[in-house]
């Protein structure tokens, strides 16, 4: 079968290239999916860039030990294993490849699922489980235009809330389109001086030192830095992060993770089947140009989210 293999770290152009690789063995839990589309995420970009260094402990000190990238799949069902009873060979399906067993039936084109489920379950847990979102919920979404902002923007909408977006001047008519009820132009306007208050703040840029950040979280407010979703460089937003973690016994600091099981899953795609929510897709490219789809992503000035699709 065809792939992209990463063969060490630097530009995806130079470290990305299409090959052919023999089909990964089928346990009794697994599934074997004829991909139709996928999506690159920050993880993605993280590990072909390969800094900072001390990310390559993880991964591999020269080149990264799993040579694939990706998480997020949408695709047909090939092969399940004998432990797996609720999909079958011809089924559509979408999810991540870190949970085979837990894939369901995908909500629009296969392009849409595919881009779904990293940037949604996380947009998804920061809103309902770490936020606690609900109807009149004051929420700041900072970086409202990347893929995991974007989502956030409207499960924040469709639970109740009042919401603010923060991104750049081109995106702003993007984001009040997914239902922000105020947008913060970032290039005009530093939502850290203003005079609001919010109770849930999603920072997916970490482009100001949390103590600012805090200062606008209203009493007993929350406060998620998001390093699953960052658009805004890894060299910036480490130091952040770890300063926000040092902060959490004194204010509101939470922290998301992007949680793929059943439960999730369809919750997500029920709120893309009922129209609630959609899936922004920047561009899509075609496999053999998933070298340049990775360097959109790491332009930091995707829309939404950067697909790929598998003919």
């Amino acid at each position: 079968m065809k792939a992209i293999v990463q063969t060490g770290y630097g530009e995806p152009e130079r470290v990305l290239r299409l090959a052919e690789v023999e089909p990964p063995p089928v346990g009794a839990d697994g599934v074997l999916i004829r991909v139709k589309a996928t999506s690159v995420n920050t993880p993605d970009w993280i590990v072909v860039a390969g800094v900072p260094y001390v990310l390559r402990v993880r991964s591999g000190l020269r080149r990264p030990s799993t040579p694939v990238r990706g998480t997020d799949v949408a695709g047909v069902v090939e092969e399940v294993g004998a432990d797996v009873p609720d999909l079958r060979p011809g089924d559509a399906v979408f999810g991540a490849l870190w949970d085979n067993g837990r894939m369901l039936h995908p909500p629009g084109t296969f392009a849409e699922a595919g881009a779904a489920p990293m940037s949604g379950l996380t947009a998804l847990s920061a809103m309902r489980d770490v936020g606690r979102v609900g109807p009149g919920t004051r929420v700041l979404v900072n970086g409202a235009s990347g893929g995991v902002g974007t989502f956030a923007v409207q499960i924040a909408r469709a639970l109740g809330a009042e919401v603010t977006g923060v991104c750049g001047t081109r995106n702003l008519e993007l984001v009040r389109s997914l239902g922000a009820d105020h947008v913060v132009d970032h290039t005009a306007q530093d939502f850290t001086d203003g005079g609001r208050q919010y109770d849930v703040i999603l920072d997916n840029v970490m482009n100001h030192p949390p103590s600012a950040t805090a200062r606008v979280l209203a009493p007993s407010g929350i406060f998620i830095p998001n390093s699953v979703g960052n658009t805004g460089g890894m060299f910036a937003c480490l130091p952040r992060m770890a300063r926000a973690k040092l902060m959490r016994r004194s204010t509101g600091v939470k922290f998301v993770t992007c949680v793929v099981d059943r439960e999730n899953l369809s919750a997500l795609a029920a709120l893309l089947g009922s129209g609630d929510v959609r899936v922004v897709i920047d561009e899509t490219y075609a496999l053999e140009r998933a070298p340049a789809a990775v360097a959109h992503m790491l332009s930091h000035r995707a829309r939404g989210n950067v697909g790929i699709t598998v003919p």
